[in-house]
């Protein structure tokens, strides 16, 4: 079961690290604080506190490409549309 839990975890950081290559404030400042943010909950074995916190991660990287693509509209929206509508 630790595999499978470690698996999840290396699956979204890596995820993570992915989506946060867009990231407003710069790839360089998303990194620093995905790390600090993994390393923070390191020493967690309970197996029901990382799946709650493995959750957590899925629920950010859906706000990360909600994000991105309310970024993208907006750039699409601005381009082919007057801005006095």
């Amino acid at each position: 079961m630790a595999n499978n839990l470690r698996g999840e975890v290396i699956r979204l950081y890596k995820t993570m690290l992915y989506l946060g290559r867009e990231y407003p404030k710069g790839a360089a400042y998303f990194r620093g604080r995905l790390k600090a943010a993994f390393m923070k909950n390191k020493d967690v074995t309970d197996p029901e506190q990382i799946k709650k916190l493995v959750a957590r991660g899925d629920f950010v990287i859906k706000e990360l490409e909600a994000l991105y693509f309310l970024r993208k509209y907006r750039a699409m929206k601005k381009r082919y549309y007057d801005p006095e509508k």
